[in-house]
């Protein structure tokens, strides 16, 4: 007969196993996230208080790199980088995507929750450029915006534009961030569907049909049931989305480089341009470190919105 220490001896030693296998099977994903994220966000911040230009090993100077950015200090007299300002600027403005984007997702998501003929296919088509290279999706829409591109023919033809003179979205400092926008929800938007087709397949369909059956329309079952039911998957996608929209630069960097005009100039092609454009890799990291605060603060907001996740 075993004795209980034994039995419970022996229950530990198999938890201990089945942890230490469990560790085994994550370490190489764990080792890779250790090389690529964590240490890149350590070192990142230590730049942030240095002098560095890869040539030369960093250089500490403490808050320097952060008064330049907010003009204070020995900076006063020069007043904040209005570079960078220009583009935080340029990227909470991008943040009007968030709402856009997400309104949309959740009326896809519930059309595309229908079981209708050729639905699959449908679903299959949002979801492509979600999937497709930015060098690609930039070419593409590069060519759509263009002078004589079918846009503009679409433009002056409605008249909309001038048809004698007409002029590229993105060669307009009033349009191309616009422009820039549009593809950004273009090509978010199916991923977001997918997310919010998940939170709906998830919520009991008694509710719906009790609520029906009790005299509720079409738009008080969406705002009493199903909203409510979303509101985890709505925080999820928001700040996934406010996160996106702050840190914008592929659409930027393949779409426009930051024009025309420093109309499409943003704070993390501000951070491109110092750290690898003129070498200043501490100057970036600390601008990059005040995009991560304003990230988190939106984050919050968000948060506080949706009351934390929970359905009321």
């Amino acid at each position: 007969m075993v004795s209980a220490p034994d039995l419970h001896s022996g229950q530990r030693s198999r938890v201990w196993r089945d942890t230490l296998i469990a560790y085994a099977f994550m370490a190489p994903v764990l080792l890779v996230k250790l090389l690529y994220t964590f240490w890149p966000i350590v070192f990142g911040v230590f730049l942030a208080f240095t002098e560095y230009n890869v040539i030369s090993a960093p250089k500490w100077i403490g808050l320097r790199n952060f008064e330049e950015l907010f003009g204070i200090g020995s900076f006063a007299a020069r007043g904040p980088d209005r570079d960078f300002w220009f583009g935080m600027t340029n990227s909470l403005k991008y943040v009007l995507v968030v709402p856009i984007i997400q309104f949309l997702s959740i009326g896809l998501a519930m059309l595309v929750n229908r079981q209708l003929p050729g639905i699959a296919l449908f679903r299959t088509a949002f979801y492509v450029p979600v999937v497709t290279s930015f060098a690609v999706v930039g070419l593409i829409w590069g060519w759509m915006y263009n002078q004589y591109g079918p846009v503009n023919y679409i433009l002056t033809t409605l008249g909309l534009m001038n048809a004698s003179n007409p002029t590229g979205l993105l060669n307009n400092p009033a349009t191309a961030l616009p422009a820039v926008m549009f593809v950004t929800i273009w090509k978010g938007l199916g991923y977001y569907m997918v997310l919010y087709l998940a939170g709906l397949q998830s919520i009991d369909r008694t509710l719906e049909e009790a609520a029906v059956i009790d005299g509720a329309n079409r738009w008080e079952v969406f705002w009493f049931i199903t909203l409510p039911g979303l509101r985890p998957t709505i925080l999820v996608c928001s700040l996934l989305s406010t996160v996106s929209a702050i840190k914008v630069f592929e659409e930027i960097y393949v779409m426009t480089q930051g024009g025309p005009a420093g109309s499409t100039y943003t704070a993390l092609f501000f951070i491109y341009n110092k750290s690898f454009g003129d070498f200043r890799f501490g100057y970036g990291a600390a601008a990059g470190l005040v995009v991560a605060a304003v990230s988190l603060v939106l984050g919050i907001i968000n948060f506080r919105l949706t009351r934390g996740g929970r359905a009321s």
